[in-house]
C-alpha cells in the first residue's frame, strides 16, 4: 500500500473543549473529512484547557483521514488573561497595565514548546516584546 499523501493542512484557533462545527466546516468542508469526528477528537484533546483559545494544526490526507496537533494558546491571549483585561487601544501612548516578572515567567514556560528557543530568559524577552506591542509594560 502506498504511503498516505498530505492534501491539506490548516491551523485553526478554536475554543478548547467546545469547538464550533461551523468554523470547522468553513475551513475543512472542501476536504471531505468527517467534521463531527474532528470536533469530537479536538474537544477530547483540549478538554484540560477548557475555555482557552487553543490552536490546532489539522492535516488531511488523500484517504480523508486526518491528524490533529495541538499548539499552545496565543501569547496575546495569555497576556490578556494575566492582566484580566485587553491591551491598549493606543499602544506606546496609553499603557494597558504591567506584567510582573512572575507572570512573564509563567507565560514563557507555557509557550516554550512553540518558541524557537530553549533559554527561559530569551523566551521571557520574546513575551515581553509581544506585551510591549499590546501596550502592556513588563517589569
Amino acid at each position: 500500500m502506498p504511503p498516505k499523501r498530505q492534501v491539506h493542512q490548516v491551523t485553526l484557533q478554536l475554543t478548547a473543549g467546545s469547538a464550533p462545527v461551523a468554523d470547522l466546516g468553513k475551513m475543512l468542508g472542501q476536504t471531505g473529512v468527517n467534521l463531527v469526528e474532528v470536533k469530537r477528537r479536538y474537544d477530547e484533546m483540549s478538554a484540560p484547557q477548557r475555555g482557552d483559545v487553543v490552536p490546532v494544526v489539522v492535516t488531511v490526507f488523500d484517504d480523508r483521514s486526518f491528524t490533529l496537533a495541538l499548539r499552545t494558546p496565543p501569547t496575546a491571549f495569555l497576556i490578556r488573561r494575566a492582566l484580566n483585561r485587553k491591551g491598549s487601544a493606543r499602544p506606546g501612548t496609553e499603557p494597558a497595565g504591567t506584567l510582573t516578572r512572575d507572570a512573564l515567567r509563567s507565560i514563557a514556560l507555557r509557550k516554550m514548546p512553540d518558541l524557537n528557543t530553549t533559554d527561559l530568559d530569551v523566551a521571557m524577552r520574546t513575551i515581553a516584546g509581544t506585551a510591549r506591542s499590546m501596550g502592556v509594560l513588563a517589569e
